[in-house]
């Protein structure tokens, strides 16, 4: 697995030759021993072909100031999507397949997660809008998973899951949108090791 903090230094779209099928994972985990990570691996191991790490608690997301976006705005307007702004953009729409990995936190998901997904909202690189307002995806990827776990069994989707999964499908046009999770992993008699295993084995 290859792994990059800065996305600059990440294969991109357009090599010569036949190109395999790429994974990006797009790692949101934040502790040392994090499960979600440990199930997101067994499922990667599943995959044939390179996988590209992008291990969000390694980046320094740029502060979204006034400053920022008047930036952002004059490179969309010129179209100047090789800008390092938009780095992580084009690495999301080169992928043949994504997989995201965050844990359950706070109904949703880790912060730097939402600043990710900012960043790869770009018009023009990941989708664009068709004359009626409407979001056309632009990104090659077929499917994307959703790697999660919880402690409790209280984990609606709306916010966490359920968000990623409305952008994947109505913005970049990644319809197979799916949740590989474990929950009740704290409960008291619980056995997190057979949560686990079986939650990887129903994949």
């Amino acid at each position: 697995m290859n792994v990059y903090s800065d996305i600059a230094e990440a294969p991109q779209r357009g090599r010569a030759g036949k190109k395999e099928q790429t994974t990006l994972f797009i790692n949101a985990c934040v502790r040392r021993n994090s499960r979600t990570k440990r199930l997101a691996d067994d499922l990667l191991a599943k995959y044939e072909g390179p996988v590209t790490e992008i291990r969000l608690g390694e980046i320094r997301f740029a502060p979204t100031d006034e400053a920022y976006l008047r930036r952002r705005d004059r490179l969309l307007a010129e179209k100047k999507f090789t800008d390092p702004m938009f780095a992580q953009a084009v690495c999301f729409a080169a992928a043949d397949r994504i997989v995201i990995a965050a844990p359950y936190w706070d109904l949703s998901f880790p912060a730097a997660l939402k600043q990710y997904l900012e960043q790869i909202n770009v018009p023009g690189v990941t989708f664009f809008y068709t004359p009626q307002g409407v979001p056309q995806g632009l990104c090659r990827a077929k499917e994307l998973i959703y790697v999660s776990t919880a402690g409790g069994t209280y984990v609606p989707d709306t916010f966490g899951f359920g968000y990623v999964k409305a952008l994947a499908q109505n913005f970049y046009g990644i319809e197979n949108v799916r949740l590989v999770q474990a929950v009740g992993l704290d409960l008291d008699g619980a056995d997190p090791e057979r949560i686990l295993r079986e939650s990887i084995q129903t994949t």
